[in-house]
C-alpha cells in the first residue's frame, strides 16, 4: 500500500481502509501518512472496560499479518476476558481483597492466556449469548464481586478454592457463554491450545516497556498501576530511547499495543486527535480552546521530569489500551501516531482511528507491548533481551 497520501483530518480512507468522511468545514489539519501497517477492522468493546483485551488481540492480528498468516484472523476478546476474570478472582481472595478486581486488565493478561489457555476465533466464541446485543459486563462484575467479597474479607473462613474456582467459572459461563473445550473451524478440529499453536504466535516473543525515573533504567520493575493485578514486570528505558523504540518499530513494520491516559483536555475523542499543545489548557482563551481541533498546534516538548511528575501526581493513569498502526505528520511536520481504538467505527469522524501527537505519546504512555525483534539491537542489548 502506498504511503504519503495527503489527507484532510477525518479522511483516512486510502490508508486505513476506512470509508472517506466529509471533513469539518473549519478544520485546517492536513496529514501525510508516512507509514501504515495493515490492521483488522475496528471492533467495539461497548459497555465494558476490556480495552486491554481488544487492543492486545488487535495487535496479535496485525502480528499474524506481519508473519504472513493472512488477514482473516478475528480472535475472541471475550475468551481472554473469561479466563482472566477467574485468575483475578483467585488473586483477589488470596490477597484478602487488598488488590484490584474488576473489568480492567493489561497486555500481560492476554499473553498469559495465550500461553496457558490458548486462543479461539471470534466466530467460535463471541462472549455474549445474544449475538445482536452489545457487550455489557456491569451485572457480571457486580455478581462476581458479591461472590468474592465475603470470601476475601472474612478471615475467619476456610476457603475452598476448588469450589470458588468452579463458582466463578460457572458465573462467567452463564453471562458470557461456556468456552468450548473443542471446536471445528474451517475444516479442522481444535482445542483452544492447539488453535493458538496453529497461529504461530509465541508468547515469549513479546516484551513490555515504559519510562519512569522512580526505578533504575535498563531493568525490570513492577509497574504500579491498579490494573497490573498480577504484578507483571516491565522494562524501563530513558524517554529518548522509548521514543526511538516507538518510531523504529512502526518504521520497520511492527505495530505495538499502547497503554495510555486518555483523560487529558487534549484528547479530543470526537475529533480523532490526541495532542499536548504548548500553551497549557488553563491559560488558553476560549478561541484557543475552540481552535485545538481545527488548527494544528505547536506541541509541548516532553521531558523525562515532566512525564514523571504527571505520573507521580496521578495526572497520568492507565486509562485505556489501544493499538498503534502507523505514523503521520501534519503540514507543520509535527509527528503523529495512527491509533486504532476499540470504541467502534462510529465513535468519531475517523472510523474509530485517531492521530496521537508524538508529544502525547511521550507524555501519556504508561506501557507498550511489542515483538522483541522490533527493538533496535543496541537497546535490546542494554536490556539483556536476546532477539
Amino acid at each position: 500500500m502506498k504511503n504519503k497520501f495527503i489527507l484532510i483530518l477525518f479522511s483516512i480512507a486510502l490508508t486505513l481502509g476506512a470509508q472517506e468522511k466529509t471533513n469539518k468545514k473549519d478544520s485546517e489539519y492536513k496529514f501525510t501518512i508516512l507509514k501504515n501497517i495493515e490492521a483488522t477492522p475496528v471492533q467495539n468493546q461497548n459497555q465494558t472496560s476490556t480495552c486491554w483485551s481488544f487492543s492486545s488481540l488487535s495487535f496479535f492480528e496485525s502480528e499474524l499479518m506481519r508473519m504472513g498468516k493472512g488477514n482473516e484472523y478475528n480472535l475472541s476478546e471475550m475468551f481472554v476476558v473469561n479466563k482472566v476474570y477467574s485468575l483475578k478472582a483467585d488473586n483477589y481472595v488470596r490477597m484478602h481483597g487488598k488488590t484490584n478486581f474488576g473489568e480492567g486488565g493489561g497486555f500481560p493478561d492476554c499473553i498469559y492466556v495465550l500461553k496457558h489457555y490458548g486462543m479461539v476465533p471470534e466466530e467460535v466464541y463471541m462472549g455474549r449469548k445474544d449475538a445482536a446485543a452489545p457487550h455489557n459486563h456491569k451485572l457480571l462484575e457486580t455478581t462476581l464481586s458479591n461472590i468474592l467479597r465475603p470470601a476475601a474479607l472474612d478471615e475467619t473462613q476456610k476457603i475452598d478454592f476448588d469450589f470458588l474456582h468452579n463458582t466463578i467459572s460457572a458465573t462467567c459461563d452463564e453471562f458470557l457463554g461456556k468456552v468450548p473445550e473443542k471446536f471445528d473451524y474451517k475444516g479442522k478440529t481444535y482445542t483452544p491450545k492447539s488453535y493458538a499453536e496453529a497461529t504461530g504466535l509465541n508468547p515469549d516473543d513479546y516484551v513490555y516497556l515504559t519510562s519512569f525515573t522512580h526505578h533504575p533504567f535498563y531493568e525490570k520493575f513492577v509497574l504500579e498501576i491498579p490494573d497490573n493485578w498480577n504484578w507483571q514486570g516491565v522494562y524501563n528505558l530513558p524517554l529518548n530511547e522509548l521514543k526511538e523504540v516507538l518510531s523504529s518499530a512502526i518504521n520497520n513494520g511492527y505495530t505495538f499495543a499502547w497503554g495510555a491516559d486518555v483523560s487529558e483536555k487534549g484528547f479530543l475523542r470526537a475529533d480523532g486527535l490526541a495532542i499536548v499543545p504548548e500553551t497549557p489548557f488553563a491559560k488558553m482563551t476560549d478561541a484557543d480552546k475552540k481552535n485545538m481541533s481545527t488548527l494544528p498546534q505547536k506541541q509541548l516538548e516532553i521531558t523525562q521530569e515532566l512525564r514523571q511528575k504527571a505520573f507521580d501526581n496521578y495526572e497520568t493513569q492507565d486509562d485505556h489500551g489501544m493499538h498503534a498502526t502507523g505514523l503521520a505528520k501534519d503540514q507543520n511536520n509535527t509527528i503523529y501516531y495512527v491509533i486504532k481504538n476499540s470504541w467502534g467505527k462510529e465513535s468519531n469522524q475517523c472510523d474509530g482511528y485517531f492521530y496521537a501527537s508524538e508529544s502525547y505519546m511521550l507524555y501519556k504512555t504508561t506501557s507498550i507491548m511489542l515483538h522483541k525483534k522490533a527493538l533496535p539491537p543496541a537497546i535490546a542489548k542494554k536490556l539483556g533481551i536476546t532477539q
